[in-house]
């Protein structure tokens, strides 16, 4: 297969990035790529899935991703996991002599090891230039359910439909569970058994980098947690501050201690980040030096600053992301030459163990079994929603009355960086508009 084969292939069957902001994977795909890398990391604390699918499917996801690194031409295929997660290194070990190019590298057990900027480093050792992609440095990562997708799409002719999503915290049964695109948040966490406290709040992508989420939003094919919470556990109120307090809290206590800039990990590696100006010149609103602002562009939003380092419990993170967001919408861009400094030589001792973490923000009591269920729990209703990656929505080519069948495209892949959109449900269409499609199951007439 060469590579033109595969793109079209993985574009078509709707693959993205299924650990992280939903990148069109067949733009990855792509022959500067001298070496690939596998995350299998999980991105948040909390989180099994990644490290439970390369357990069960060791051999048909370390044979995708030899054969994606033979059609790119790349010289090594690495697969990154971290070293604790044992019984995964176990069934990878089982096939390495069947895979010559494919090699195991284990991770030490820090946060943000997903971040695939540090993961690089960390693997391999070369640094990605700050605001670019790996692919400049002739590296490309793929998520250990990408991979997988690709395998379906490949060997078996499946699109993407479903999602394997963690349900954990305050549940009776935590679980990682296989669900259609389109059903929602407060189904997937109904299958975790009975919720455990009054008034949940769904934590939605992770407890670093995730955000409260409605009962009622859809799951997409970047859903990788569900954490039910307590409406008073730190990071729902931490998340429910408001900015412009968050900001008068920063000019009335940011003692410019460092330590949000110590332990970012991107800075470790040289990028021009540094929180703690940042804070100083929005608190004091000075803006002599556009600098501390501008290098927001370069900030991976992990939260290490704002959850972890931040003695005072303040929002560099939140602030940084609000600013960021704000000059984009003005047009402002990065510098096309970033400064790029040597990666500090005390980068191992900052960096921040997982285990910590979790008991930092009271989580490690969530840090249970939360056992694999792979087969696809049936639902009556979806709502696919046709921009579920990085770029332009995909084309509705359905309409309403229609009977669709679970694997059938809905949405054909606009112009330029977009991919197809498939039903994940037997059923006639409801509902069509630009950002959605609603199927309903035959025979099921909702609530009446």
């Amino acid at each position: 297969m060469n590579i033109k084969e595969l793109q079209n292939i993985v574009r078509e069957n709707g693959v993205v990035g299924a650990g992280g902001a939903g990148f069109p994977t067949y733009v990855k795909i792509d022959e500067r790529a001298d070496t690939i890398l596998m995350n299998c990391a999980e991105c948040e604390p909390l989180l099994k899935l990644h490290r439970q699918l390369l357990e069960k499917y060791a051999f048909e996801i370390t044979q995708t991703f030899s054969m994606i690194a033979d059609t790119v031409g790349a010289k090594e295929a690495v697969i990154c996991v971290k070293k604790e997660y044992e019984a995964t290194i176990r069934a990878l070990e089982e096939w390495a002599d069947e895979f010559p190019k494919v090699r195991l590298h284990l991770l030490p057990g820090v946060y943000p090891m997903g971040d695939e900027i540090v993961m690089i480093y960390e693997a391999i050792g070369k640094v990605v230039k700050p605001g670019g992609l790996p692919i400049g440095a002739g590296v490309a990562v793929f998520n250990v359910e990408t991979v997988y997708n690709i395998y379906r799409a490949v060997s078996l002719g499946h699109p993407v439909t479903d999602k394997v999503v963690s349900v954990v915290a305050e549940v009776s049964e935590p679980v990682s569970v296989r669900v259609p695109l389109g059903c929602t948040i407060g189904e997937v966490a109904a299958l975790a058994g009975h919720v455990t406290t009054e008034d949940p709040v769904y934590f939605v992508g992770g407890p670093m980098m995730g955000t409260i989420g409605s009962p009622d939003a859809p799951v997409t094919k970047t859903t990788n947690a569900i954490l039910v919470l307590p409406k008073d556990h730190l990071l729902v109120r931490k998340k429910r501050t408001k900015s412009s307090i968050q900001l008068k809290r920063a000019a009335s206590v940011c003692c410019q201690c460092q330590m949000c800039t110590d332990l970012c990990p991107r800075h470790g590696i040289g990028h021009p980040i540094e929180p703690h100006l940042f804070m100083r010149a929005a608190a004091n609103k000075d803006f002599q030096n556009v600098g501390p602002f501008v290098n927001t562009h370069f900030c991976s939003s992990c939260g290490v600053c704002e959850l972890y380092a931040c003695p005072q419990g303040l929002a560099p993170r939140s602030l940084m992301a609000e600013y960021k967001a704000g000059l984009r919408k003005a047009g402002v861009k990065p510098p096309p030459e970033p400064r790029v400094a040597p990666v500090n030589a005390v980068r191992e001792l900052r960096k921040v163990p997982e285990h910590r973490l979790e008991a930092r923000l009271g989580l490690s009591k969530y840090n249970v079994d939360a056992p694999l269920k792979d087969k696809t729990v049936p639902v009556n209703k979806v709502k696919i929603l046709l921009g579920q990656h990085i770029g332009a929505p995909a084309k509705a080519v359905v309409a309403k009355g229609d009977l669709v069948k679970a694997g059938q495209m809905i949405g054909r892949p606009a112009e330029g960086l977009s991919v197809g959109i498939h039903a994940s449900i037997d059923g006639t269409v409801a509902e069509v508009t630009a950002s959605h499609v609603i199927i309903q199951r035959a025979g099921w007439k909702g609530r009446e």
